[in-house]
Parts: structure tokens; C-alpha cells; sequence
């Protein structure tokens, strides 16, 4: 499965590069170069969930920085750097909403048995694996401590 994934950004590259499409050519050069750098750190080729987890960063990076650009009046900036990442949400599974995210720790505390704060990392590792590229890091991190908490 993970070859399809990168052969899928391969065969991109190849159309983008026809099509002159610098804006998706440049984004999906970024990532293969990140894909093929994780892979040389590993010493082996990468998981699907691996690649979408590199797409998942670059894409956090992306927001950080339009974020960044909006505070300090950039628009041409941040129009660049939307542009890239529609591109990369492309290849990211469906964003879910915070309440499947609750919903899905919820299933996950009353399998672990979990009680309340000191029972995070009981429940952190399974939920991660099972949302990665589908929610943010943060988000989860989030909804968790507040679940466990009340």
C-alpha cells in the first residue's frame, strides 16, 4: 500500500511538470524529499501512515507559517502558502471534527479503563496510531486531557 501512495506522488510530480504547475510540482518535491529523508533515517522504506504523517507535517508547518504571515500583514505570502496547502490536503485523508475525536477517546478510555489524568499515556499512543493524518496532534492531546480530567 505505501508504494501506491508514493508512486501516486510520483506520477503528480510527472503530470504537474507537463502541466507547468509550479505551485503543485514544488509541494510535491518538498514532500517526496521529506518521504525519502525519513526513509534514509529509518534505513527502509516507509509505512502508508509513515508518509501521511510527513504530508501531516509539512501541512502543520504550512499553517504555522500562514498564520505567521497574517500577523505580520503578508497576503502575498499567505496566499502562497495556501495555495501549497491545498495541494497537500489533497493527499490527506478527510480531516475529522472534534467531536469524532471525542467520541473516539471516549472508546478508547472505557477500553483502557482509564480514570483521570495519570491514565494519559494509557490512552495517548492508541489514539494517536488510530487518528494519525486525520486529526492534529494537539487537538487530540486536547480532548483527552479534558475528557480525563472531568
Amino acid at each position: 500500500m505505501e508504494a501506491n501512495l508514493k508512486e501516486k506522488l510520483n506520477d503528480d510530480l510527472k503530470q504537474a511538470m507537463r502541466n507547468g504547475d509550479t505551485v503543485r510540482r514544488s509541494v510535491i518535491r518538498l514532500v517526496l524529499s521529506a518521504v525519502r529523508n525519513a526513509e534514509i533515517a529509518r534505513q527502509g522504506d516507509l509505512e502508508k501512515s509513515d508518509i501521511l504523517g510527513v504530508i501531516a507535517k509539512e501541512a502543520r508547518q504550512h499553517q504555522e507559517s500562514i498564520e505567521a504571515f497574517k500577523q505580520g500583514n503578508r497576503p502575498d505570502l499567505v496566499a502562497r502558502e495556501e495555495a501549497e496547502m491545498a495541494v497537500l490536503q489533497e493527499y490527506l485523508p478527510k480531516q475529522i471534527t472534534r467531536d469524532e475525536v471525542m467520541a473516539e477517546a471516549r472508546r478508547i478510555i472505557e477500553e483502557v479503563g482509564a480514570q483521570g489524568p495519570g491514565d494519559k499515556g494509557k490512552v495517548m499512543p492508541r489514539l494517536i496510531a488510530q487518528l494519525k493524518g486525520k486529526a492534529d496532534g494537539r487537538e487530540i492531546n486536547e480532548v483527552v486531557t479534558e475528557l480525563l480530567s472531568s
